[in-house]
C-alpha cells in the first residue's frame, strides 16, 4: 500500500511539472494513450488513477434489467460510453479532492463535454449528491424521466452492489436480489 501511495505522489509530481506554473490540471490525449478508461467512472491519465467527481457508475460486472426486463452489463455499457467520448480527445481533469483508495477525484471534461454530466444525463451514472451538491441533479431527473439507461429498467444503486460484492456475494445476486432496487 505505502509502495503504491509512493507511485501515484511521484506521477503527481512528474504530472504537475510537465504542466505550466499556473495549471493543476491533469491532461492527457487519449489519442496518443495518455488517457486510459477504467471503468464507467475512472480514468487514468499519465497512470494517475482519477475518479470521476460528483457520480457513481455502475461496476464493470454489475448488471441491471432493461425495460424488457432482461439483464444487461450495465457497468460496461457506462466504462464503454465513458472510453468513446473520450476517445481520439483532450482530456482535462480538475482535482477536487482526493479518495480514501488513494485517487484524485476531479470533474474531468473531454474537449469541453463534462464526464460525469454526460454519464448522468444519458442514465449510465447517478449523481451523488452528498459530493455533487446537486450539480447534476437536473440532468439525472431528465434521464430518469425519459428512461435512459439505467432508469429504463431496474437497478441496484452501485454503492449497494458493491456492498453486496464485499461481503460475499455473487454477481446475479448482487445486482437482483440486494435491497436498494430502484
Amino acid at each position: 500500500m505505502i509502495d503504491q501511495l509512493k507511485r501515484i505522489a511521484c506521477a503527481i509530481v512528474i504530472v504537475c511539472h510537465a504542466l505550466p506554473a499556473n495549471a493543476r490540471d491533469l491532461v492527457g490525449q487519449a489519442l496518443i494513450g495518455q488517457v486510459s478508461v477504467v471503468d464507467g467512472d475512472t480514468l487514468d491519465i499519465h497512470d494517475v488513477r482519477i475518479r470521476l467527481w460528483g457520480v457513481d457508475a455502475p461496476e464493470s460486472t454489475q448488471t441491471c434489467r432493461g425495460r424488457d426486463r432482461r439483464p444487461y452489463r450495465c457497468g460496461q455499457q457506462a466504462a464503454l460510453a465513458l472510453y468513446t467520448t473520450t476517445r481520439g480527445k483532450t482530456v482535462r481533469c480538475t482535482p477536487v479532492d482526493g479518495d480514501r483508495y488513494g485517487r484524485i477525484v476531479a470533474r474531468c471534461a473531454a474537449q469541453g463535454i463534462d464526464l460525469g454530466q454526460m454519464l448522468v444525463s444519458r442514465g449510465l451514472a447517478v449523481e451523488e449528491p452528498q459530493y455533487s451538491h446537486g450539480a447534476y441533479a437536473a440532468d439525472q431527473l431528465a434521464a430518469r424521466r425519459a428512461g435512459r439507461g439505467i432508469w429504463a429498467g431496474r437497478f441496484v444503486e452501485p454503492a449497494l452492489y458493491r456492498a453486496c460484492m464485499h461481503a460475499g456475494g455473487r454477481v446475479a445476486e448482487c445486482a437482483d436480489g440486494a435491497p436498494g432496487w430502484r
